[in-house]
């Protein structure tokens, strides 16, 4: 069964200190639900093309479900309504290839 991935790109983070409650919960969902950081807060990126040099988050799942699913599930929704107004980020949920 192939692997899900959660991969966040943070375009700007204007408010440092508003995500912390987000980072915290959602810290917890993604555990709650199987996920593992794989990459992160403090990661260094290097960019090219369209892409930004901000933070990069990629979780990994046992499965694309199961990546849906954790996304979806009440805590994960209750760290999305903590996130600081004007917030920003290209979030996407993909398949692995195996």
């Amino acid at each position: 069964m192939a692997k899900g991935y959660w991969v966040s790109v943070y375009p700007t983070v204007t408010d440092p200190e508003g995500f912390d409650a987000y980072n915290e919960l959602a810290g917890l969902a993604v555990m709650a639900a199987g996920g593992r950081l794989l990459a992160g807060i403090g990661s260094r990126v290097v960019a090219h093309e369209a892409g930004t040099a901000e933070r990069v988050v990629l979780i990994e799942f046992d499965s694309f479900e199961q990546a849906v699913t954790a996304y979806e599930s009440p805590a994960y929704q209750k760290a999305l309504a903590q996130l600081p107004d004007g917030f920003e980020r290209d979030f996407r949920i993909i398949e692995g290839l195996d």
